[in-house]
């Protein structure tokens, strides 16, 4: 059992309870130890009056039958006395199995007596079948005496078992009385031997010998007896045995066990008749009245042991009672402390600590004296307590507002850095704009167009510091963007574009001011199922509108994830949690949630039928718009696409569902087309991500296009000229040579740095806007977790 996670108050019970219990258990204990011998005292009354007095009766009445059975097997005659003495054996044997049954005997005796009545009951029930073999004259006189005998044997045994009383000098007295009546019962056995043989004029065979017997056994039994009868008794007895009718007695039993060789008793019938007769009667009313004696002495020992145990119990009941109360009172108060350092402690870890944490990130001001208060609890042990968790609260309030004001400080610098980053990025890909427009020749180009994506990725991850730091990335735009140009935009920041299918995706748009978060949310989930699926698989995106907005999902290939890990990430999807920099591994998790939440975006992660995973991201109702109308095309332009502030959108959308891939991507090269490029890149129609324009013309040919977008057609222009082959080994250069390169690079230093710090005109109001807030702080490319 264990009992270090009981309440304060179980454990107290359990202090309290277990000694008190044991307190009430030895009371108990002793209490029923002294009422034990004081019932069976009391009960000594009722096994006397209900077994005693009947059962002695039954004895003597079954020794007078004896007495007759033996005189009429002797003799050739019926006994008429033996039928008279039979019916009043009957009607002792009737009253005796009458109170035997009663249930006061039953109650006052133990199971030792019980069985030894019950045994009494069944010797009885022979004596019916023993009398018709007497009548029958099938046993002789021994046989008969043996009969009667086993019965009275059985009574005895039963007297015998009341002598169970607790008093010792009580129980040895009642033990003596059985025992003279066992000798008096021998005296019987010698008058029914005795008897017959006068009957029948001599001793049958061995007769002789069990009457000496029977003598000597009954002398010895009542020795025995007198010498644990008290002394009154003995006296009694003493004198009973100096009667006539005691000394004729014994001087015709010293006569019977001389030797007899002529088989005649020496004894007159009528004389030892009546001295029989006689000593019978006196020996039993003596044992009656000692059977009376002591059962008058065991009533008032059996009092006074009452009265010692009342006034035991009633002391010992009011110890009981005071130690409950006075442990009651003392728990009672313990648990009460105890209960108000417990509720002070809960209080500050569920409730103040937390406020005082949010009152803090509010910007609000916080008392560490007011928040912590002192506890008082006196000043034993608990007090102490109390006084060491008052500084512990202080101590922790105080911790909560370092800590906070070191996390603003940490996010005021992050953000700063990430703003000072966002303007390079912004301005590097300003630059490599105009060194695209620039540029002629198709090899210089796609790897600009590299840079570029580069560039985008690059700021799309220094945007992930800017919102976990709590703020809101630069990127915006005025007028709503088709979502299919939101889908291409979020594909082009995403390293491993060239993987991702567009599939069924519904005419609608989005609201500006909402487009730059949902592309980069989109971005993240879309690289997250790029970098979880095998590279040789597929990436596929699909939009359809649904009744309460509109749903996106992104399906992958990939390992997939176990239901711990999909319920996990939903609930942080769906909760928005506060960024803790323990978890730098989940930073995409954190950015996607505080994306969603700030749009009402609800983001989620199912299984998906080829094994991997399915991202939906369900935009509401209130951000979806009618798809909006595509720009003009490019080639219609001509030199006003190059003023920048007339870079548009031009997106050539050929309807809601974008064809699938005629052939896989080509790694570029000097006589092959580079690969679709990102954002920002003239090659290829891509949603307006930054605001810059796509260049080049398009080719309006089926077999031109990939995944739907147009597909550049290299020609190189006849200003192109082949790029000169570098050896490995360096030609040498003179000095002068040195220093004009380093002139040029000094220069063309200035020029590039004049360029940038020139201001940009804002795009048209048609396309959407550039973005009013500088990029943010590259960051790795993490994104959801997802079970590799």
């Amino acid at each position: 059992m264990r009992t270090r996670d009981w309440p304060i108050r179980s454990k107290l019970t359990a202090l309290v309870v277990a000694p008190v219990t044991a307190l009430l258990a030895l009371w108990i204990f002793a209490t029923t130890l002294t009422f034990g011998p004081a019932l069976n005292l009391l009960s000594a009354r009722t096994l006397l009056y209900d077994l005693g007095r009947p059962g002695e009766t039954v004895v003597t009445e079954l020794q007078r039958e004896r007495r007759l059975s033996a005189v009429q097997l002797a003799g050739s005659t019926e006994l008429p006395a033996l039928a008279e003495q039979r019916g009043r054996t009957d009607r002792a044997v009737a009253e005796l199995r009458r109170r035997v049954d009663g249930e006061p005997l039953r109650d006052a005796a133990d199971d030792l007596l019980e069985s030894r009545v019950d045994q009494l009951v069944n010797a009885l029930a022979a004596l019916p079948s023993g009398r018709k073999f007497i009548d029958d004259r099938k046993v002789d006189r021994a046989g008969a005496i043996g009969l009667y005998s086993g019965m009275v044997s059985a009574a005895f045994q039963a007297f015998a078992g009341m002598a169970t009383l607790t008093d010792p000098d009580i129980n040895r007295q009642a033990l003596a009385l059985t025992a003279l009546g066992r000798s008096r019962e021998l005296l019987g056995q010698s008058d029914a031997l005795l008897a017959g043989a006068l009957t029948a004029g001599r001793f049958a065979e061995g007769e002789h010998t069990q009457l000496v017997q029977a003598i000597g056994n009954q002398r010895w039994l009542t020795e025995s007896a007198l010498a644990d009868l008290p002394e009154s008794g003995r006296a009694a007895y003493q004198r009973l045995t100096e009667g006539e009718a005691f000394t004729r007695l014994r001087t015709m039993q010293d006569a019977l066990v001389v030797p007899n060789r002529s088989g005649r008793p020496a004894v007159d019938a009528a004389s030892w008749q009546a001295s029989q007769d006689a000593v019978q009667q006196q020996l039993r009313d003596f044992e009656l009245s000692e059977a009376d004696a002591l059962t008058d002495r065991s009533v008032p020992m059996a009092v006074r042991i009452l009265v010692r145990l009342a006034a035991a119990g009633v002391l010992g009941l009011i110890a009981v009672v005071v130690s409950v109360l006075v442990a009651l009172r003392v728990g009672r108060t313990l648990v009460r402390r105890l209960s108000g350092v417990r509720t002070a402690a809960l209080e500050l870890a569920e409730h103040r600590l937390p406020d005082v944490v949010t009152r803090l990130r509010r910007g609000e001001q916080v008392d560490v004296a007011r928040e912590a208060p002192p506890l008082e609890y006196g000043h034993d042990e608990i007090g102490e307590v109390g006084r060491a968790f008052t500084e512990v609260q202080r101590t922790a309030v105080q911790a909560a507002v370092d800590e906070v004001t070191l996390r603003r400080g940490l996010n005021e610098v992050f953000l700063n850095i990430a703003r000072r980053s966002q303007s390079l990025v912004h301005r590097q890909l300003h630059l490599l704009d105009r060194m695209e427009r620039r540029s002629e020749d198709p090899d210089e180009l796609a790897e600009l167009f590299q840079v570029d994506h580069l560039a985008t990725r690059l700021r799309r991850h220094a945007e992930d510091l800017v919102i976990l730091a709590g703020s809101a990335p630069g990127r915006g735009w005025r007028n709503p963007v088709a979502m299919v140009d939101l889908i291409r935009g979020a594909i082009s920041e995403v390293e491993a574009y060239e993987r991702v299918d567009v599939t069924a995706v519904q005419p609608a748009g989005v609201l500006g001011r909402a487009v730059g978060d949902v592309i980069h949310l989109l971005a993240e989930l879309v690289e997250n199922a790029t970098a979880f699926s095998p590279p040789d698989t597929r990436v596929t995106v699909s939009g359809t509108q649904v009744a309460n907005g509109y749903a996106l999902e992104i399906t992958d290939q990939g390992l997939g994830m176990s239901d711990a890990a999909l319920e996990t990430a939903n609930t942080r999807l769906a909760s928005s949690p506060e960024f803790d920099p323990a978890q730098s591994a989940r930073l995409g998790l954190f950015v996607v949630a505080r994306l969603a939440a700030r749009h009402g975006v609800r983001v989620g992660l199912r299984p998906s039928g080829a094994g991997g995973v399915t991202a939906v991201v369900l935009i509401p109702g209130d951000l979806v718009t009618t798809e909006p109308p595509a720009g003009p095309d490019p080639a219609t332009l001509g030199a006003a696409s190059a003023d920048p502030s007339r870079r548009l959108a031009r997106t050539a959308r050929r309807g809601a569902v974008t064809r699938p891939r005629t052939r896989p991507p080509t790694a570029p090269s000097a006589s092959t087309a580079p690969p679709a490029p990102p954002t920002g890149a003239p090659t290829l129609a891509t949603p307006p991500v930054d605001g810059r324009e796509e260049g080049a013309a398009t080719s309006d040919e089926p077999g031109d296009e990939l995944d739907g977008l147009p597909r550049r057609v290299r020609r190189r222009t006849p200003a192109a000229q082949p790029r000169s082959t570098v050896t490995d080994t360096p030609s040498p250069r003179s000095p002068e040579e040195v220093r004009q390169v380093m002139a040029a690079l000094q220069a063309g230093t200035a020029r590039g740095r004049a360029t940038a710090i020139t201001p940009t005109a804002p795009p048209a109001a048609t396309g959407p806007a550039v973005p009013t807030d500088p990029p943010t702080i590259p960051e790795p490319p993490t994104v959801t977790e997802r079970d590799a």
